[in-house]
């Protein structure tokens, strides 16, 4: 079963909250210095946090990919490509958009990149290419697919184990 628990979208959805309100919504009541105006936003983003975090989490992968480069886009702006902080990957909407989007807009990222993906130690990601669980980039690094194939794999069997329980 690939479903998200209900605390898995509560966490995401009050994540995204915070994160559209930082981005977005406070620089809003700054300049207009009155929060009047920026209120109902606020209480809509509530509610839109909440479809957000179903597409992230839900069964519909198109859904999640287009859902993941609206957010993306919305709070990331700008003419640079989206390379957030090692950190963010560990964030719950980092986790989401690692397993339903990879790392949008590379084909490929650094060892230490998709250490924090994963979750993992970069001697962790070396291992891995090594046993030829993540495939290596031919221009460096490990290819985004193969960590977002990786996430993807129920846990048991990320697990390196003699034997395996079905």
């Amino acid at each position: 079963m690939n479903h998200a628990s209900t605390a898995e979208h509560v966490e995401l959805a009050g994540e995204l909250v915070r994160l559209m309100e930082t981005r977005i919504v406070d620089p809003l009541e700054i300049l207009f210095e009155s929060d009047d105006q920026v209120r109902p936003i606020r209480e809509r983003l509530r509610i839109e946090a909440e479809v957000w975090a179903a597409q992230l989490l839900g069964p519909d992968d198109k859904l999640a990919v287009r859902t993941v480069a609206r957010l993306i886009a919305a709070v990331f702006p700008g003419d640079e490509p989206f390379n957030p902080p090692e950190a963010w990957w560990r964030s719950v909407f980092g986790q989401a958009v690692a397993r339903r989007a990879g790392h949008p807009g590379a084909a490929a990222v650094p060892y230490a990149t998709a250490a924090a993906m994963l979750g993992i130690t970069r001697q962790g990601v070396h291992d891995l290419v090594k046993r030829a669980k993540l495939e290596r980039h031919p221009d460096g690094g490990v290819t985004t697919e193969s960590v977002r194939a990786r996430l993807n794999q129920p846990k048991e069997q990320r697990v390196p184990s003699g034997h395996h329980h079905h």
